[in-house]
């Protein structure tokens, strides 16, 4: 398969799933207040580091409908930004998170291969969107995310591991499940360092163990 073919494909896969919470989680809609709880907890032991980064500003990845920025982020954030490549999340996006405009910041049309941040960030969250992007992709995405981070900043990544060793492609969506050494050395190719990792509790045994990681810039 080309590169082109993998990410049309999965903006296809995208454009063709409703935008509901069940949508944006693949029929799993059923997981996502234990996702979120986990997120939550994962995301204040981030605020309570000895050097934590600052609650001015966010950016949400891959932000489908606002999931992440309506019940993680937007509380403990001023402001948050987003960015998605479907138009029609997007659109949903205002609607659902329900927050007035002072405390949604920018929302970006683009895909994360394409997507340069133009500001700060404190924190810059990344959910089930990185097996989108192709390794080269990945790490270029990661370094303009660590060269965006706030003093103290910190990029989150939750992501789907594989139990095996090898990359694991999924036809319906187009898009890869990583083992865990690949995962740190594209995290160490973008020059980041992991200092937390956690893994997501009380999801159902068929889907793929799900990792949190904090990452910071290896010049911090």
């Amino acid at each position: 398969m080309t590169e082109s073919q993998f990410y049309t494909r999965a903006a296809n896969y995208w454009a063709s799933v409703p935008a509901t919470v069940d949508g944006v989680l693949g029929g799993f809609g059923h997981i996502s207040e234990t996702d979120i709880n986990g997120s939550k907890a994962f995301l204040d032991d981030i605020l309570a580091f000895e050097n934590p980064p600052a609650t001015k500003l966010a950016l949400d990845c891959g932000a489908g409908i606002g999931r992440v920025t309506k019940y993680v982020l937007l509380p403990r954030f001023e402001k948050v930004d987003l960015v998605e490549q479907d138009e029609k999340f997007l659109k949903t996006a205002k609607e659902f998170i329900g927050y007035d405009d002072e405390k949604l910041g920018t929302l970006y049309q683009s895909s994360l291969q394409s997507f340069k941040p133009e500001k700060k960030y404190d924190v810059i969250w990344c959910q089930w969107v990185t097996g989108h992007l192709k390794d080269y992709d990945l790490i270029d995405f990661f370094e303009r995310c660590r060269m965006s981070l706030n003093t103290n900043g910190v990029m989150v990544v939750k992501e789907n591991v594989t139990t095996s060793t090898e990359i694991e492609y999924d036809e319906n969506d187009s898009s890869v499940a990583r083992p865990m050494e690949l995962l740190q050395i594209l995290f160490s190719e973008a020059k980041l360092k992991t200092v937390k990792t956690d893994i997501q509790q009380g999801f159902p045994p068929e889907i793929y163990p799900v990792h949190s990681f904090a990452l910071t810039s290896m010049d911090q």
